[in-house]
C-alpha cells in the first residue's frame, strides 16, 4: 500500500474501488473500516451511501458510463452482502427480535441499494427483515405478506414515475391490515407524495426510517380505500389518456422535432434513440405530474433533464420545442398544457428556475 492511498479517507478509498471497478478493493475497505471500529450501521450509511450518492452524481455530470454507474452500484450491494454476512448474529433475531418487516422496491423501480441499507440497518437494530429486492409486483408483495403476516411493509422508490404504481402498492398492502412506510426521493424532498398517497410513515432515509420504528409500531390501517378516494383530480381522465398514449405521443414530438430542431436530422440512430428515450421520460413525468396534480415535480424533471444534456454536450434548448409539440397534442387537457407551460418558461428563463430549486 502507498504512502498516497494511506492517506485517502475510507470514502476515497472506497470510492477509488467502485470507480475502477475493483470489488476486492471495495470489500477489503469496508471490512478495514468496521474491523477498526466503525459500528456497522455507520458502515452502511456513512461510508456505502454517500459513494453510492457519488456514484450518481458523477453519472449525471458525465464523468461515468451507464455501464460504470451500474458496475460501481452492484459492488457496491455485494460490499454490503459481505458486510452482512460478516456481522450475522450480532444483532437480535429470532424471540429478540422488534417485529417483523417485508422490504421492496415498487414494481418498475430497479434502483435497489436503497432498499438495501434500509433492511441491513433494520436486522442491526433487531428486526426480522424479508428483503423482497428491486421491481416487486404488487401481486407478489400481497402474496408474501399473506404468508408471512408481517409487522409493516417498507416500500422504496426513486424515480416519480413509479408513484402511481406506488399508490396501488400502497392501498393494496393497507388493505390487508397492514401499515406502510415509504421512503425515496420518488415521495418528494419533504415526503409529500407520500402523504398525497396515503402512506401510513415516511422516511427520507434508512436511519430515520429505523428510528421512526424503534419510537413504536405504525397504527394498522383504519379501512380500505381506493386511489381514486386520494386522488380526486383523477375524474378528468387527463393521467390516463397521457399515460395510455405515450407511444403515439413519442413518435409525433420525433416527427415534429425534424423541423422545429433541424439539428436532428444529421444525428446517428443512436442519438435518435437517446432522443426518443428523453422523450419518453419527458411524458412519463408529465403523466406523473397529472396523477399527483404537481405541476413542480413535471417542472424540476425538466430542469434536470436539462443540466444532464447540457452536461452531455446536447443543447437543452431542445426541450422547448419537443415541449411545444406536446402541448399541441394535449391541447384539450388544460392541466397539462399548464404543466407543460410552465415548464418552458422555467426553461426559458434558467436563473430563475435556479432560484426556485434552491429555494425548494
Amino acid at each position: 500500500m502507498t504512502h498516497s492511498t494511506l492517506s485517502l479517507s475510507p470514502q476515497d478509498l472506497l470510492w477509488q474501488a467502485v470507480s475502477t471497478g475493483d470489488e476486492h478493493a471495495a470489500t477489503s475497505t469496508v471490512f478495514d473500516a468496521f474491523e477498526h471500529g466503525l459500528p456497522a450501521q455507520e458502515v452502511l450509511l456513512e461510508l456505502i451511501a454517500p459513494v453510492q450518492r457519488r456514484v450518481g452524481e458523477e453519472w449525471a455530470a458525465n464523468r461515468l458510463t451507464v455501464a460504470q454507474e451500474h458496475a460501481a452500484s452492484a459492488i457496491n450491494d455485494r460490499a454490503i452482502a459481505a458486510l452482512s454476512h460478516r456481522t450475522a448474529g450480532a444483532a437480535g433475531t429470532g424471540a429478540a427480535a422488534k417485529g417483523r418487516v417485508v422490504v421492496a422496491c415498487v414494481d418498475g423501480e430497479w434502483h435497489g441499494l436503497p432498499a438495501r441499507l434500509l433492511s441491513e440497518v433494520l436486522k442491526l437494530r433487531g428486526w426480522t427483515v424479508d428483503h423482497l429486492g428491486a421491481q416487486v409486483s404488487t401481486d407478489h408483495l400481497i402474496e408474501h405478506i399473506h404468508q408471512t403476516g408481517p409487522d409493516l411493509v417498507a416500500l422504496s422508490s426513486s424515480i416519480a414515475t413509479r408513484l402511481p404504481t406506488a399508490h396501488a402498492a400502497i392501498t393494496a398492502v393497507q388493505a390487508t391490515g397492514t401499515p406502510v412506510l415509504v421512503g425515496g426521493a420518488a415521495f418528494g424532498r419533504h415526503g409529500q407524495y407520500a402523504a398525497l398517497l396515503g402512506a401510513d410513515a415516511w422516511a427520507p432515509d434508512a436511519k430515520a426510517a429505523a428510528d421512526r420504528l424503534d419510537r413504536g409500531p405504525l397504527k394498522r390501517p383504519a379501512q380500505a380505500h381506493q386511489p381514486i378516494d386520494d386522488l380526486p383530480h383523477l375524474d378528468d381522465q387527463e393521467y390516463t389518456m397521457v399515460a395510455r398514449t405515450k407511444s403515439r405521443l413519442v413518435r409525433t414530438v420525433m416527427a415534429g422535432l425534424e423541423d422545429r430542431f433541424p439539428a436532428l436530422r444529421a444525428y446517428t440512430p443512436a442519438q435518435r434513440g437517446h432522443t426518443a428515450e428523453d422523450i419518453a421520460h419527458i411524458t412519463d413525468f408529465l403523466a406523473a405530474a397529472l396523477y399527483t396534480d404537481d405541476p413542480e415535480l413535471f417542472t424540476t424533471f425538466l430542469t434536470w433533464t436539462a443540466e444532464i444534456l447540457t452536461a452531455r454536450g446536447v443543447p437543452a434548448r431542445s426541450l422547448i420545442p419537443a415541449l411545444d409539440i406536446l402541448g399541441e397534442e394535449l391541447k384539450d387537457f388544460p392541466r397539462a398544457t399548464g404543466m407543460l407551460a410552465q415548464a418552458t418558461d422555467r426553461l426559458a428563463q434558467p436563473h430563475r428556475g435556479r432560484l426556485a430549486r434552491e429555494q425548494a
